[in-house]
């Protein structure tokens, strides 16, 4: 597939705002509506797109503490990182979770309601998985930037 200027402008025009038509897409690039129709399924067909998702307000629905947590495992075994990584993924609290290299194991983007949400999360949900040996959390006082856009 050949990637050119073009699909790199709709990505950025639909990662900006997704629901916008075809027809003001074509608009914006000069193309027809129907060139824009097969270059988006040619990018959602060649993996450039994975999906189409809704930004949600998380102050609106009470999920605006956000926590950095560090995990260090007590061991490095395969069984240990499979099954922490199995866990890990169950917990709704936990939007994003990363395999490091350095001081820490992974690293996790928690939201919840407030400290105390986050406290019950410590101790009923995360603690409770096998082989943590420490973990490291660092509140968020202010999103500075937040994006989901990668520009080219």
């Amino acid at each position: 597939m050949i990637f050119d200027a073009i699909d790199k402008k709709l990505l950025e025009y639909l990662q900006t705002d997704s629901k916008q038509t075809n027809k003001a897409l074509a608009n914006k690039l000069n193309l027809s509506v129907t060139a824009v129709y097969e270059r988006i399924k040619k990018l959602e067909k060649s993996g450039f797109i994975s999906g189409y998702i809704a930004l949600v307000n998380k102050s609106k629905i009470e999920r605006d503490f956000v926590v950095f947590c560090h995990v260090k495992l007590v061991q490095h075994s395969q069984d240990y990182v499979v099954k922490f990584e199995k866990e890990v993924a169950k917990l709704h609290e936990v939007l994003e979770c990363y395999h490091l290299s350095g001081e820490y194991d992974y690293l996790l983007k928690v939201i919840v309601k407030d400290m105390v949400a986050f406290r019950a999360f410590m101790v009923e949900k995360l603690t409770s998985i096998n082989h943590i040996g420490s973990t490291h959390s660092m509140f968020v006082i202010n999103e500075v930037k937040y994006t989901t856009t990668i520009n080219f």
